[in-house]
């Protein structure tokens, strides 16, 4: 946790809550004395990810994914890097 002055709190204000907002704790001091902490409202604990699925912008996944695991890995008809040469022979 930091600690900052109100004089300075209030000259960088923008700065200070930027900190806050990334999950900061900012300490306000009087004289040298605290008299105040700046921390994030509860409820702002939720990942970025809960968020995008609140606003509708993403869909969560169905299903387990750790069975993708067990299955064998696909054949293709060429090998990575052979397909990465290729594509950037077509650059040239």
């Amino acid at each position: 946790m930091s600690s900052v002055s109100v004089s300075d709190l209030k000259a960088n204000l923008s700065r200070y809550l930027r900190e806050v907002r990334r999950g900061g704790e900012i300490q306000v001091l009087d004289r040298g004395n605290p008299v105040a902490r700046l921390v994030p409202p509860a409820n702002i604990g939720d990942s970025h990810r809960e968020r995008l699925i609140s606003a509708g912008v993403l869909r969560p996944g169905q299903g387990d994914s750790a069975a993708i695991l067990e299955e064998p890995p696909l054949e293709l008809p060429t090998s990575i890097s052979e397909a990465l040469d290729q594509d950037r022979a077509d650059r040239l």
